[in-house]
């Protein structure tokens, strides 16, 4: 079997949207893993999200054209929660979620406490911003 079906063949089994380039690299050399991912984007049978994320992708019905098989936001979330990094809701999105505000967020802020990201996340136009809290908590 070639490295191309097999990494086709784990791809379409994963539950979610996303795929870490470190989840197909033993299945191949890694300029193998690396021709096959970059095939595949340009297949459309994968978005590209950040260095080394891949994101699975269906046919819109309207368009005809692949997009992106999850919202944004289920796509960044997975995302971070794959790569291990914490993040908190920005401080507008929790103004909005308390009920403080009734003006929607419009830009995908996240607040990662104390821990500086500098990985850029973007799905289409769209794309992670940083929200970095440099408070001290008083006992």
């Amino acid at each position: 079997m070639k490295v191309e079906d097999r990494i086709v063949r784990s791809i379409a089994q994963r539950k979610g949207p996303v795929v870490l380039r470190s989840e197909v690299a033993p299945l191949g050399s890694s300029t193998q893993v690396g021709r096959v991912l970059s095939k595949l984007v340009d297949q459309g049978r994968l978005v590209r999200v950040s260095k080394g994320v891949f994101a699975k992708t269906r046919l819109n019905k309207f368009t005809g054209k692949p997009t992106p098989a999850g919202t944004f936001e289920v796509i960044a979330a997975e995302t971070f929660r794959k790569l291990k990094v914490e993040v908190l809701p920005g401080k507008l999105t929790k103004e909005y979620n308390s009920g403080k505000t009734t003006q929607i967020p419009m830009d995908s802020v996240v607040s990662t406490g104390k821990r500086r990201i500098s990985r850029k996340i973007q799905v289409g136009n769209r794309e992670v911003k940083y929200e970095k809290n440099n408070r001290r908590v008083e006992v």
